[in-house]
């Protein structure tokens, strides 16, 4: 008896556990990732194309903090404008979540972008950068990482552009860019 209601309690609890109902970007991007609106793509750091033996030991350390990219962009146009911003208001709530701390907020009214993290100041485990102009859709960036930190992220910028960015991999997004 007594091993019957441990296993009905355990049944009950994970049952409780496994049904998480919140919204998060990651099950945004699950979610969309095959959707004909969107488009999808992880970056790896190869897309860099980088020298290693030719970086400092800061700027390896701050790439060795850098697992991947998520994109998931919409590309809005004149027929999918209430769709746009269904969609455009799902990952704004999502982006509200006191998870997602921000760091910064540009533009104004219904184009801007924010960028936000996940994590605490000394391990960061992901940036999210959400922009969005009414006439091209949104985009959402996920960088995500291990022990990033706001001076890793910097010199990761500084990185990027000495570069040789794969662009082949990114022929996707120029469709969402060109308008």
């Amino acid at each position: 008896m007594k091993i019957s209601i441990f296993t009905s309690a355990l049944l009950v609890l994970l049952t409780l556990v496994s049904c998480n109902s919140n919204p998060s970007l990651q099950r945004y991007f699950v979610e969309n990732t095959d959707n004909k609106d969107f488009i999808a793509l992880d970056v790896s750091p190869d897309i860099l194309n980088l020298e290693k033996t030719k970086l400092s030991a800061e700027q390896n350390e701050a790439l060795k903090s850098f697992d991947k990219m998520n994109i998931l962009a919409f590309k809005a146009n004149a027929t999918n404008q209430a769709q746009f911003e269904t969609e455009r208001a799902k990952v704004k709530a999502i982006l509200k979540d006191p998870k997602y701390q921000e760091l910064m907020k540009f533009g104004s009214g219904k184009d801007g972008a924010s960028i936000s993290y996940v994590g605490a100041d000394d391990n960061i485990e992901e940036f999210v950068v959400f922009a969005n102009r009414k006439e091209n859709g949104f985009a959402v960036v996920r960088v995500l990482g291990k022990n990033m930190n706001p001076n890793n992220i910097m010199t990761l910028m500084s990185v990027l552009k000495e570069s040789k960015i794969n662009m082949e991999q990114l022929k996707p997004l120029q469709e969402l860019i060109k308008k």
